[in-house]
């Protein structure tokens, strides 16, 4: 480590007649005197090493710090009338930074203390990684930490040296979150979590990209393929129906992924391993005077685990921000485009998959497809005053998907295109006064829309040829081949108000309320050759209040509460109204979670909380079609237990254990296709309990490692609970690292070390007599990987 001197103090020349006692008592009051005068600071905002350089000549004051401590740290402008103990204070604590009087007359910066950065504030926050300062919230907008609600989130040390074919792989450390996998080409995979669905049948979870709302019309979560992961900073998950925030899609909760922004730097990633999976990972980044520009370009191609799985993916985003000196504004403009293309190596049997989980069979030859998604965002925040700030997002985006797949052995392939462009905003104004009689006040509100317009038509085929096969002959009539040519226009709008009143240091109130509507044109079906129209479904006004708080009694443990209502709207040709039923009223989820979140010592953190959910007219989609289910009312509820222990500085240890089941309360009124769901059974694809768990140990300076596991229970895959019990799993990874220079490190990754054998297992209603089966879509076994990182901070 260097250690660079910023003095600005000429030591004057003492006679050396000079007592030694005499010496110290000038130095201590020179520097009383350059600590306690205040000097009239006039910084611009620049590097904080810069920044520290003019503070110290400013002051005559002499500072010391490592360079890697202030390395790419940026300071605000610092202007005004202020000590030397002030000004430090507004430039450090920004950037978890602090500073102590070390020998005669030497003021050292360094990092916070353990004691004081880990103290337990009035949260419910679970954090995973290391905070960086790009991971801070700046401006005035409310964030997920001002909601009583259980939130984890996980940072870039965590995600950039993990060998993922897919950015969703990244949640699996993620506490209490489920991960399906699908395994078939493009249709990649989805996470749940609160007892819902984890294979999309009812997608309950807001996906956000820096803060844009990214999820398909179905909720479905296709935009996290178009990312890599040294270009993400952090991963949140809020759970639970208490976040006024969010409306459509947000029935569980929401998780927000942060890529890079701001910065110099240089960094790549190349890697290889098993299935010949290689990846080339690649990011620059440059700030200066106020204008940051971020990019990254990425590309993964790999033969995959089974036969007929060959896929590769190219990514591309860009970034733009200005800030001016005074700090006033930030606007910033954001780009991303991605491309994939994968074979399908199709479903297997119970017998097939007994004989290899590795073969695709030859009716699946032709199986496959290709993705191409966009998305433009930009976005300003201003602060009006010191106590008002403004917040605006404004998006387009679009998703493209061609897929053939041949699902039933018994049934013809299906050609399926689909095609989604939408275009949103998103404002909020905050207002945060001083109140004399309150230890903090907070109130925002905010509006948003989103208008969709989406195409889905599904095709029969034989080899990628349109065609239906009519006793054994092919005939090529688009009337007898088609099967959906449906298009409609969505449009959801709503606003939300949440107050953030701290009466006391001990005590804060988080009560919100938001509003949806849903509106469209109707959806026009063309599958017969004649356009048939069906109108949307009138949902109404949709009200959702909310309430939580949190008690803080002693510092480290904080005890929270809330409750909250969310809804869910039949999806895709389900928000329009069926010509056998009247017009469906919306799922409206109630749920409520009281937890404990304590840290009793510096190296010890821990939160529990016991959940519930209840729904009524709940609607799950048809995987196999675009019509829907309609459930009923459905109960949820659960208990999530996370701890995280650092004995020592060198090695820390995590866990999490969810319990949870979810049942249906009452039978549906309105039956499409069949249902066989009876009150009292669990729903389908929900596992009983999910785990992750791990221990981090930095063996010496240069050298780290990390053997963790995730796994979950067996779940029901038919509505009658009759078809057995499938997906029961626990995975064994160890990641190893090791610090070859300051810029380079190399890494080592062995993932499923027990080889353990999973499958996702679908099973479709529809299907009648012996074409009703459980269907196997094997995981990937027993893999090893290897990669070299590079950073320059420029």
């Amino acid at each position: 480590m260097s250690v660079r001197d910023k003095s600005g103090v000429a030591i004057k020349k003492l006679r050396r007649s000079q007592s030694l006692l005499a010496m110290m008592m000038v130095t201590a009051m020179e520097l009383a005197s350059a600590e306690q005068a205040a000097i009239d600071f006039d910084i611009p905002a620049q590097p904080l090493a810069a920044a520290l350089d003019s503070l110290a000549k400013s002051s005559n004051t002499k500072l010391i710090y490592a360079d890697s401590l202030v390395q790419n740290l940026q300071a605000d402008a610092l202007k005004g009338k202020l000590t030397v103990q002030q000004a430090l204070q507004k430039l450090l604590t920004k950037n978890n930074l602090q500073y102590e009087q070390v020998g005669d007359g030497v003021i050292a910066v360094k990092k916070v203390s353990a004691a004081k950065a880990k103290t337990v504030k009035d949260d419910s926050v679970f954090e995973l990684g290391e905070v960086s300062v790009t991971d801070q919230q700046e401006g005035g907008k409310l964030t997920s930490r001002d909601i009583a609600t259980s939130v984890d989130v996980m940072y870039a040390d965590k995600i950039a040296d993990q060998n993922v074919l897919n950015a969703y792989d990244l949640y699996h450390r993620m506490p209490g979150v489920q991960i399906t996998q699908y395994g078939q080409g493009i249709t990649t995979g989805k996470l749940s979590f609160r007892g819902f669905n984890g294979e999309g049948r009812v997608n309950a979870v807001k996906l956000l990209i820096d803060g844009i709302p990214s999820n398909s019309n179905t909720g479905n979560m296709e935009f996290i393929d178009s990312l890599f992961p040294l270009d993400i900073e952090s991963i949140e998950v809020v759970r639970g129906t208490n976040d006024p925030r969010y409306g459509l899609h947000a029935i569980a909760g929401s998780t927000n992924i942060t890529t890079s922004e701001g910065g110099s730097y240089v960094k790549g990633r190349v890697s290889y391993g098993s299935f010949n999976t290689h990846e080339v990972q690649s990011g620059l980044g440059y700030e200066k005077d106020g204008f940051s520009q971020n990019y990254a370009i990425s590309y993964r191609a790999s033969d995959g685990y089974r036969e007929h799985s060959d896929s590769e993916k190219n990514s591309f985003s860009g970034k733009w921000a200005f800030t001016p000196d005074n700090k006033k504004f930030k606007v910033g403009l954001s780009v991303r485009w991605s491309d994939a293309n994968a074979e399908e190596p199709g479903y297997l049997t119970y017998q097939e998959q007994l004989l290899s989980q590795t073969r695709s069979l030859a009716r699946n030859a032709t199986d496959g497809g290709k993705r191409q998604m966009g998305q433009v965002s930009t976005y300003l925040d201003v602060n009006l005053t010191d106590e008002l700030f403004w917040s605006t997002k404004a998006y387009s985006s679009n998703w493209k998907d061609e897929r053939f797949v041949k699902f039933e052995p018994a049934f013809q392939q299906t050609e399926r295109q689909r095609d989604e462009t939408q275009y949103g905003a998103m404002t909020s104004l905050t207002y945060h006064p001083e109140i004399n009689w309150l230890d903090d006040f907070s109130l925002e509100t905010g509006f948003d829309f989103q208008q969709q317009e989406n195409q889905y038509q599904q095709y029969r085929t034989i080899d990628r040829v349109r065609s239906r096969l009519v006793g054994g002959v092919p005939t090529f009539n688009p009337s007898t081949y088609t099967r959906n040519d449906e298009s409609w226009g969505f449009l959801n709008y709503g606003g939300y108000v949440q107050a953030v009143i701290k009466p006391t240091r001990w005590l804060k109130i988080t009560p919100g309320y938001r509003a949806d509507a849903i509106d469209s044109d109707g959806l026009i079906n063309r599958a017969t050759g004649t356009a048939v129209h069906f109108p949307v479904n009138d949902y109404g006004m949709i009200h959702q209040p909310k309430i939580g708080a949190v008690i803080t009694p002693i510092d480290g443990y904080s005890l929270y509460g809330n409750w909250g209502r969310t809804f869910q709207i039949g999806l895709g040709a389900a928000t329009f109204r069926n010509a056998q039923a009247a017009s469906l009223r919306p799922s409206i989820n109630d749920g409520w979670e009281v937890g404990v979140k304590l840290q009793p010592v510096d190296w010890v953190e821990g939160r529990i909380a016991y959940w519930q959910q209840i729904a009524s007219n709940e609607v799950s989609r048809n995987l196999n079609s675009n019509d829907a289910t309609y459930l009923g009312s459905t109960s949820r509820q659960g208990v999530d237990v996370e701890v995280k222990v650092n004995p020592v500085e060198a090695v820390s240890v995590w866990a999490a254990y969810s319990l949870q089941e979810a049942k249906i309360k009452e039978a549906g009124v309105f039956v499409v296709d069949n249902y066989e769901y009876r009150v009292g059974n669990s729903i389908v694809n929900t596992p009983n309990y999910l785990f992750s768990a791990g221990i981090d140990y930095q063996i010496t300076p240069a050298l780290k490692s990390s053997l963790w596991t995730s796994g979950q229970g067996n779940v029901f895959v038919d509505q009658a609970n009759a078809a057995g019990e499938y997906g029961e799993y626990a995975l064994l990874n160890l990641d190893l690292g090791y610090q070859v220079t300051k810029h380079v490190d190399v890494q080592f990754q062995a993932k499923n070390l027990t080889n353990t054998q999973r499958d996702y297992v679908w099973y479709d209603e529809t299907y009648i007599g012996a074409n009703r089966q459980p269907l196997f879509s094997p995981a990937d076994g027993i893999a090893f990987y290897g990669a070299v990182n590079m950073r320059y901070d420029l």
